[in-house]
């Protein structure tokens, strides 16, 4: 999230869309309704009438997979009534820079496209630039080769008769929620976005996500107070687990992985910290070296000095693509050996699951930790398998549950709030931490003993946590960063001694005499642990509660927030929500901690950005500056507004059992979804019995009207099958579907929930059985959200 939870409060305009908040986040409805409450306005865009769609002002359903034709749609809106917030799209966007005279576009693809490689040459997506690397500016935006303009142009195409037969969304219903949310353009005025999993599920998942952020940049509502892209993350922690950069491409604090042509420290940082020359500019990822040296002082100490490049060798420089996809589609091929599961269920949750549990057929070891038996630790014994011809050794370790540990989590909208243990790990479960440590030191023990290909990098971790369980709050100090030796200041005075913590990321160095494990994190101080902090009173008049637990980066709730103020007075675009606020006779900013301390109009507010503005033209994903629309690769219908049918970028397997469905065979366009009573893969909710009987079984929600085409009636027993595989499941016939008309063509579409498998105490057919193995271009997540099925009644 660019804000946080109860900001949404502040909001006069909310949009949900690709999420079920009611359902799936149903607390974060107590600010919606708050927002109502005081005004506000709820918009949900949702395949389904949902539950959040029953409490919404505004209701407009699209067919899957066609969220940038309708954003795309509202941003043409926007523009056609000039409705943007004007001076915040010229002094905090690029709009106003000159792009490439060679940039173009035609028929789907962007220049420098290449089928053969299925990927562009983006040289000509970039800036035209003066002599000291500048960006040319025409801040009338008038000029042909502004982004602002390649904007119009490439959106002109969106109107509402064009995005309606694309969407399905009746026109009427298109016009209210952009004459709704256009309406935050106005200065004073803020409109939120809650996205979740129905966004990012997706081919062009990433672009889907980017068509808000363009339309929150247009109507100046980033930084703002009721603004922001807000993502609704699925588990109490799972933002926690990305910030540490559980992925293979980034490490602590989003730094990249290092990859084959990063053969040096230099190098590496040659390439990962960017450069400008553009005094106002903060580019506050210049600090990149700072993080990274006091990243590989944490991880291996007195190990890592200059003569070693800080240990900056003992990183493995990735060389291939270890997304989610990617290692299911080499486990399929034998090229995987162990696989170490914590806290997931791919048997269950993972696209087009008999191809996975057949994947991991070729294992020769897997290690599950987890607090049941779930599907991936039962996988050699499921239906239809002979346990006799699969090879894999499986150990299951007991897990201790989120209530039998202490330790740190960190909310959507960026809290870090310490959590305490309620009880005792009961039988023989463990705590992760203990888990991870007793790995560690077998691991160590036996690279010390009998040595290894490449030791040191095992042998020589910094590793001190003892043989019990590691202390929570030790590991919460090296995360935060500490002083190795006295840190001086300009003057020579010890800022720091050695061996206490840092203030935060500004103290860290790239000498080697900081270490922190994440930037970020710099919740745990001299002060002690900030995230214990519980102080409920609100001094700021607008939610955000900064005394309560500690908010990366820095404390900051709302971040770009300089955004949110007149660039040259420091005056609060909106005087009733203010974030920041320039305070001239005490030369400071009040209210929430500034993106930079600066007075008024010294810095541009993006500093994460080199350029120091938003990126309406968007140069750094795979697929385009622009989103597009595509259709799903699965899709009944083809593309209105292109002869360019699918994202021309992303990866396409080829193994036997990569299966694609046609609209011949497989009419019916199909997305997965969760329920309120049962979490994820199922495996915390499946074994209690009151939830059980609550949701009992796998079920497939579908109109009336396909209901009535199929002969189908509420409560029979039917079919749902794709390409890759079917699973029987109980008809719920409503009229929260409703059939699409697109381009005069009717398309039903019918929904999954995805929490069902083999194992625990109501077991039932995995939806996740039906889902391609495709996922989206920058990120691979798997297209969960829109694929292609049939649906009979068994007879």
């Amino acid at each position: 999230m660019t804000n946080h939870w109860i900001d949404i409060k502040n909001a006069d305009v909310i949009m949900i869309i690709g999420s079920n908040a009611a359902e799936n986040h149903p607390i974060s409805m107590k600010w919606v309704e708050e927002s109502r409450r005081n005004g506000g306005t709820l918009i949900s865009v949702d395949p389904r009438f949902t539950r959040t769609s029953s409490l919404a002002d505004i209701y407009a359903p699209l067919r899957s997979g066609t969220d940038i034709a309708f954003i795309g749609g509202l941003i043409n809106y926007i523009l056609e009534n000039e409705l943007y917030h004007k001076e915040y799209v010229a002094e905090y966007t690029n709009a106003s820079f000159l792009v490439n005279p060679d940039f173009g576009f035609d028929d789907g693809l962007f220049v420098g496209y290449n089928p053969d490689k299925r990927g562009y040459d983006k040289s000509a997506w970039s800036y035209q630039t003066d002599a000291q690397g500048l960006p040319l500016e025409d801040k009338t935006l008038q000029d042909f080769n502004t982004a602002f303009q390649h904007l119009k142009r490439h959106y002109a195409r969106y109107d509402l008769e064009t995005v309606s037969s694309i969407t399905g969304t009746p026109k009427d219903a298109l016009e209210k929620v952009y004459s709704a949310y256009a309406a935050t353009g106005q200065p004073g005025k803020s409109g939120t976005i809650m996205y979740a999993m129905g966004a990012t599920q997706h081919t062009y998942g990433t672009q889907n996500v980017r068509s808000y952020a363009l339309l929150q940049l247009l109507l100046g509502n980033i930084g703002v107070a009721g603004g922001g892209i807000n993502a609704l993350r699925g588990l109490h922690n799972v933002q926690g687990s990305t910030d540490m950069c559980l992925l293979f491409h980034i490490l602590p604090g989003y730094l990249n992985t290092p990859i084959e042509a990063d053969q040096t420290l230099e190098a590496y940082l040659a390439r990962s910290t960017p450069q400008t020359s553009d005094p106002n500019s903060v580019n506050w990822w210049k600090n990149y070296p700072k993080y990274m040296v006091s990243l590989l002082k944490a991880w291996w100490g007195e190990a890592a000095t200059t003569e070693n490049e800080f240990a900056y060798q003992y990183l493995p420089k990735n060389g291939a693509d270890y997304s989610w996809i990617s290692l299911f589609e080499a486990m399929y091929q034998g090229d995987t050996k162990g696989f170490l599961v914590l806290g997931q269920n791919p048997a269950v949750s993972g696209p087009n699951a008999n191809m996975e549990r057949k994947a991991m057929e070729n294992l020769d070891w897997l290690v599950v930790v987890d607090l049941w038996e779930t599907e991936t630790a039962s996988f050699w014994k499921r239906p239809g398998a002979n346990p006799d011809d699969i090879k894999t050794e499986v150990f299951l370790l007991p897990a201790a549950s989120y209530v039998e540990r202490d330790g740190s989590v960190t909310n959507s909208g960026r809290w870090v709030q310490w959590r305490y243990k309620a009880i005792d790990p009961l039988g023989d479960s463990k705590e992760d931490l203990w888990i991870i440590n007793q790995i560690m030191q077998r691991v160590q023990g036996l690279y010390a003993t009998d040595g290894g290909i490449f030791p040191e990098p095992i042998v020589n971790l910094t590793w001190d946590y003892g043989d019990g369980v590691p202390d929570a709050e030790q590991v919460a100090r090296e995360i935060s960063g500490s002083a190795l030796v006295d840190l001086l200041d300009a003057d020579g005075n010890v800022l720091v001694p050695a061996g206490t913590q840092v203030k935060n990321f500004t103290q860290l160095r790239d000498d080697g005499s900081t270490a922190a494990g994440n930037w970020l994190y710099g919740y745990y101080t001299d002060a002690g642990n900030l995230a214990k902090r519980r102080d409920s009173v609100d001094k700021s008049g607008i939610g955000l509660y900064s005394n309560w637990a500690w908010d990366w980066p820095v404390n900051r709730r709302i971040i770009y927030n300089r955004a949110s103020v007149h660039p040259v007075t420091g005056e609060p675009w909106d005087q009733e929500h203010p974030v920041i606020r320039w305070d001239a006779a005490a030369n400071k900013w009040v209210g929430d901690v500034p993106d930079g301390g600066t007075p008024p109009n010294t810095i541009h507010p993006f500093i994460m950005k080199p350029e120091g503005h938003g990126r309406i033209f968007g140069f750094g994903r795979t697929d385009g500056p622009f989103p597009e629309h595509y259709e799903p690769w699965e899709s009944p219908v083809a593309n209105l507004l292109s002869g360019t049918q699918n994202n021309p970028v992303f990866k396409i397997w080829a193994s036997e059992m990569d299966h694609k469905g046609e609209a011949g065979q497989y009419p019916v366009v199909a997305t997965t979804y969760r329920v309120t009573e049962h979490m994820q893969a199922g495996a915390m909710t499946r074994n209690l019995p009151w939830l059980v009987e609550a949701m009992p079984e796998l079920f497939v929600e579908m109109s009336r009207e396909l209901a009535a085409q199929k002969g189908i009636k509420n409560g029979d027993q039917v079919t749902v099958e794709s390409a890759r595989g079917a699973v029987k499941a109980v008809a719920l016939v409503t009229s929260r579907f409703r059939p699409f008309q697109v381009n005069g063509q009717v398309v039903h579409q019918v929904g999954v929930p995805w929490h069902w498998g083999y194992s625990g105490a109501s077991t039932g057919d995995s939806a996740n059985t039906l889902t391609p193995h495709v996922g989206d271009a920058n990120t691979m997540i798997p297209e969960y959200k829109a694929f292609l099925c049939d649906v009979r009644k068994v007879v």
